[in-house]
């Protein structure tokens, strides 16, 4: 895994379709294969996931497009905003392993903006952007 330091980063909203789950990790194993068996071929599809560690949730999310296919799922606009991002590169599921880690060390940076979700981008396959609201 290669982490690179925290950067503050602008990010726009985006509206997506999401699965919800306790911010638990074995609800969270369960809940992407949901998503991604829903949305079926995966190929040109911008996946993310959004938690509060707040509230508890986790929401496993497909950005919507206009050539999306229709998903029963619930719809959410993920707020845009200033971010710290920590960028993972590596290869799963040992990738997969450092999202928590990367996490508290954004959190321990301090200055969370707890109105906001935190995101997990999933840019491809071998490279997550972790990213904290701030104030």
């Amino acid at each position: 895994m290669v982490a690179g330091t925290a950067s503050l980063v602008s990010r726009d909203a985006v509206r997506v379709k999401y699965v919800e789950v306790a911010d638990v990790l074995a609800e969270i194993q369960v809940a992407w294969p949901s998503l991604e068996a829903l949305v079926g071929d995966l190929r040109g599809h911008h996946f993310l996931a959004v938690f509060d560690p707040i509230a508890g949730w986790y929401r496993a999310c497909v950005a919507v497009r206009p050539d999306s296919p229709e998903l029963e799922l619930p719809e959410y606009v993920v707020p845009g905003g200033d971010f710290l991002r920590v960028r993972l590169q590596g290869e799963p599921p040992a990738l997969y392993e450092e999202i928590g880690p990367a996490y508290h060390s954004l959190v321990q940076a301090g200055g969370r903006d707890d109105s906001r979700p935190s995101i997990e981008a999933y840019r491809r396959h071998d490279e997550i952007d972790v990213l904290m609201p701030v104030r």
